[in-house]
Formats: structure tokens, C-alpha cells, sequence
């Protein structure tokens, strides 16, 4: 018992470190670290609770299994709440974007200015700024950069976090003759839903660069034999209206409840609810989102 309480002790220590960590970088890969340290730590309290507080005398491996057990049940039923909290939310799944006049497109932190650097070295040139309102006064905030004949369009997107914090993530999109839409990204929030038919998505979130998640776009973009045919719309006008496809999209799949049943009944339907359910655990513990 005194070396798992030792191991407890060192784990605890870890874990409040990558939470601390988490305050400034926002970072997806400690997170998914956050979340196996929880609950090798709740393995851990629930039996030396039980040892010393109960003086139970089942064997210390029976806890610890017991323990690694329990967990994935109680955060079930804490991301099932949540999951139904969201769709009876008034947080839009897919929000409209406008044109950002404020002045705040792009953090003032050293990690964001070096991806500032790097796009202008890779010869990207800003087309637009946006921004969506979400909830409490916060808003999802995107730039918009085309590279230099305008075949790749990339949305770099900046979300907040909790205790004021911001995350990156990036969109490579590119279209084809034949009219599909090729997507690269490493969004790492479950969506769970449905895209377009003519939509290629490929998501990484565990490529947190966005030279290498570049490097896969194009990737892909040479294993094509077709040409690719250049972005014509304005960023505002392309994103508001992929949103509006995905909405319509999922409504006609059974993702989403129509319009008319949100208020009663909440946005997603039970399918949609499970489709994000295993999608969040994925992403939560192994970085993987579903295949699209």
C-alpha cells in the first residue's frame, strides 16, 4: 500500500503539472494524457480508500481492476449528460460567420506568431478574418489564407478554452474539376455527424503542426489525377454556405432534428447523440475520430 499511495502521489503531481501546462498551450495531446492519469488516479484513490478508510481485506489488484471499471461508467454517464445538455443548448452547432473588424483575428503569443511567419515564408495570403458568436460572450475566430494560385484554401481556426486560453487548429481545403472537396484537418472536437457526399475528409488531430498536416494535404492532393480548380467565393460566402450543406446534410441523414422539434426535443436526435458519444471517447483517450 505505501508504494501505491508513492505512485498516487506521483501521478497527482503529473497530472495537476499538464493541467497547469494546459493554462497556456491548450494543447489536445496533453489532454488526452490528462484523461489516463484521471483515471489511473481514481483506480488509485478508490482503493486505497477502500484498504485504509474501510479496512477492506480484498486483494489490492481486485480494487485497482474494480476501479479501472467504474470509471468508464461514471464518465459515460457524465458525457451522455453533457451530450444532451448541448442539444438542448443554445449553442449553434453550425454558426453563422461574419466579417471581424475588431482587431483581435490573431493572438498576440509567440506560438501564433511563428505560424504567422511560417504561412507568409510558405507564400499564403490572408484573404479574410471571421468570427462566429457562441455562448457567454465568446467567439470562434478564423483567418482565412489562400497559398498563391488559390488551389488550397486554409481556415485557421482559434478556440477558446477555459481560463481565457486559445487553441489552434487547421483546415486545408482544396476542390477538383469533378466538384469534390478535399479536407485535411486536425480539428479535434467530436462531430460525429455526416459530410456531403462529394466531401473527402481526412481528420488528424494528432498532427498538431500545421507544416506537417500540409504535407498530408498535399499528399493527397498528388495520389489525384485531376485538376484542381481555384477558390472563386469569398471565404464569408464559401463558409456560411458549407454550413448551411452540413446542417441540411445531417437533418436529412437523422443526425439532426428538423428545426421545428429544437425547441422541444433539443437538435440532436438519440442517433446523433451515441454517433458523438463514441466519437468523444475516441478522441478523449486515443486521438482517433471516426472515418469519414
Amino acid at each position: 500500500m505505501p508504494l501505491l499511495a508513492a505512485i498516487s502521489c506521483a501521478l497527482l503531481a503529473v497530472y495537476a503539472g499538464l493541467l497547469y501546462a494546459q493554462q497556456s498551450l491548450a494543447s489536445p495531446v496533453l489532454t488526452i494524457f490528462a484523461h489516463w492519469l484521471r483515471w489511473s488516479l481514481f483506480a488509485c484513490a478508490l482503493t486505497i480508500l477502500a484498504s485504509n478508510i474501510f479496512e477492506s481485506e480484498r486483494p489490492i489488484w481486485l480494487w485497482l481492476a474494480t476501479g479501472l471499471l467504474v470509471w468508464p461508467l461514471l464518465e459515460t454517464m457524465y458525457t451522455w449528460l453533457a451530450i444532451r445538455a448541448l442539444s438542448h443548448s443554445t449553442l449553434p452547432l453550425f454558426p453563422s460567420f461574419k466579417i471581424n473588424r475588431e482587431g483581435d483575428a490573431w493572438p498576440n503569443q509567440q506560438r501564433f506568431i511563428s505560424l504567422r511567419n511560417w504561412l507568409r515564408e510558405e507564400k499564403f495570403q490572408h484573404v479574410q478574418s471571421l468570427k462566429a458568436d457562441l455562448v457567454d460572450g465568446q467567439s470562434l475566430r478564423v483567418s482565412v489564407f489562400n497559398d498563391a494560385e488559390s488551389h488550397i484554401r486554409l481556415q485557421v481556426m482559434f478556440l477558446p478554452q477555459r481560463a481565457g486560453s486559445v487553441s489552434v487548429c487547421a483546415v486545408f481545403s482544396s476542390l477538383t474539376q469533378s466538384g469534390a472537396r478535399l479536407v485535411t484537418d486536425n480539428i479535434y472536437l467530436p462531430f460525429g455527424g455526416f459530410y456531403p457526399e462529394n466531401w473527402e475528409v481526412e481528420r488528424r488531430p494528432w498532427t498538431r503542426s500545421t507544416e506537417a498536416l500540409m504535407c498530408q494535404h498535399l499528399k493527397r492532393l498528388a495520389g489525384r489525377p485531376e485538376h484542381l480548380v481555384p477558390f472563386v467565393d469569398e471565404p464569408i460566402n464559401d463558409l456560411n454556405q458549407q454550413q448551411r450543406l452540413i446542417e441540411r446534410t445531417n437533418t436529412e441523414l437523422g443526425f439532426l432534428l428538423p428545426r421545428s422539434q429544437h425547441e422541444e426535443h433539443g437538435v440532436l436526435t438519440w442517433e446523433g447523440r451515441y454517433r458523438v458519444w463514441k466519437e468523444a471517447w475516441l478522441l478523449s483517450y486515443f486521438g482517433i475520430p471516426r472515418r469519414y
